[in-house]
């Protein structure tokens, strides 16, 4: 069945769904049904700037080895790219290099599968170099296998959505600079995982936790990463705003400090290719000592989304960390949440600052790491600066002055007791 939607676009989605049962990787896994599916591969084809004017969709009991979809299915979607105009299919599942070859030659059109289409969309979002490099990886890896036959495809169709990154046309011409120009990418990544890692040693000396922000893309992670750090860092509606770590400061209401980590969104079927790449990036989830798990109230497939990213946290080794989950986006709910069975989520709007002191004050209580112990404190009423940093890092019970001496009860962390032990009393 097709359903068009407008003549004024350029891309036709394509989904074949499986008649036979999916085997489940998880318990906890929910899978979107085709028109969530197709629903999100179209979302994705908007932030690549496309424009969708018609799906396809094919139900069969196996994949076609050689179109994915049939024979007949295929004249069809040949028909519609001529009646619509339209330039480029998007397919949902991954194709094969043979099949996407194969599709071309049939309906003499440009053919992209999901994870080409979320290259492109990263390649238009990063920013830095780390995340540049961690894209054109992930895009060589992909198209290395693809090249072969495919030279005047490749020049014919080159521009538009499915060519930003390294280019097409100039990976053609030699398979040997390509490999070369891999091996150098990773070289340069392995460079920044180092610098990342005399970073990481550093932040280790002085006992400060990291807490990283992790959730399906558009769950408003960086919104709630700006509300919490009180800065202004890039936020939108656009799916995967966010491409490069962010780290900063916060402090709860212990005084303790914590370091929050804001990384890229996930995705549905979000591929290895993808996960393998930004390794560097994902690193700060495996030193994460806890995990905010960011979910978008308002999305009628929370509970999918929900089990996508649990299943990318699976892939990272990062299942068995301390986690909290935090319903974004309540100031546009209409009704009461409805959370998953067994978990006591936490509800807040980051944009309106809405539930943040509750949600620090949850993070205060998760965070084992450098303990808060009481203790007293005897100091010269001139030790100016160790009273600074007690009122700074620590919360007063009691003060007393004793002539030329302090008395000090705290609160503080048990790194900061240590370093002033010689003062206890």
């Amino acid at each position: 069945m097709i359903e068009t939607r407008s003549t004024r676009g350029q891309v036709i989605l394509v989904k074949c769904e499986l008649k036979r049962p999916f085997k489940k990787t998880m318990s906890n896994e929910t899978l979107l049904s085709p028109e969530e599916s197709l629903d999100e591969l179209a979302s994705l084809a908007t932030a690549a700037h496309a424009r969708v004017v018609g799906r396809l969709t094919q139900q069969r009991s196996h994949y076609d080895p050689a179109f994915l979809i049939g024979k007949g299915k295929v004249n069809l979607l040949k028909g519609f790219l001529g009646k619509y105009h339209a330039d480029t299919v998007i397919f949902d599942e991954n194709l094969s290099p043979a099949q996407q070859r194969n599709i071309e030659r049939e309906i003499d059109c440009k053919v992209l599968d999901r994870t080409q289409l979320i290259l492109d969309i990263f390649a238009h979002r990063a920013r830095t170099r780390e995340g540049k490099l961690q894209v054109e990886l992930a895009q060589l890896n992909y198209l290395l296998p693809r090249l072969a036959g495919r030279g005047v495809y490749l020049s014919r169709l080159g521009g538009g959505i499915g060519t930003r990154g390294p280019g097409e046309t100039k990976l053609e011409t030699d398979q040997r600079k390509i490999h070369h120009r891999i091996h150098k990418i990773k070289r340069a990544l392995q460079r920044v995982r180092a610098h990342r890692h005399l970073h990481r040693s550093s932040r280790k000396s002085v006992p400060i936790p990291i807490v990283s922000l992790v959730g399906y893309t558009n769950a408003g992670k960086s919104t709630l990463f700006n509300a919490l750090t009180r800065t202004t860092t890039l936020s939108s509606q656009k799916l995967f705003a966010t491409l490069d770590p962010l780290l900063r400061r916060v402090r709860l209401p212990s005084k303790r400090e914590i370091i929050l980590s804001d990384t890229v969104g996930f995705v549905s079927n979000l591929p290895a290719t993808l996960i393998s790449a930004f390794q560097a990036t994902l690193e700060e989830i495996g030193e994460a000592q806890l995990l905010l798990h960011v979910i978008d109230s308002l999305s009628f497939q929370v509970e999918q989304q929900r089990a996508s990213v649990l299943k990318v946290l699976e892939e990272l080794d990062a299942t068995t960390k301390p986690l909290l989950e935090v319903y974004n986006k309540s100031d546009l709910l209409n009704q009461s949440l409805q959370p998953s069975p067994g978990t006591n989520p936490i509800v807040v709007s980051a944009l309106k600052n809405r539930g943040i002191p509750t949600l620090l004050e949850k993070i205060d209580e998760a965070i084992t790491n450098d303990p808060l112990v009481r203790a007293r404190f005897l100091l010269e009423s001139d030790r100016g600066d160790l009273m600074s940093q007690l009122y700074s890092k620590s919360k007063l019970i009691y003060q007393e002055y004793r002539n030329s001496q302090v008395l000090l009860e705290v609160e503080a962390p048990y790194s900061l007791v240590e370093k002033l032990k010689d003062f206890r009393t």
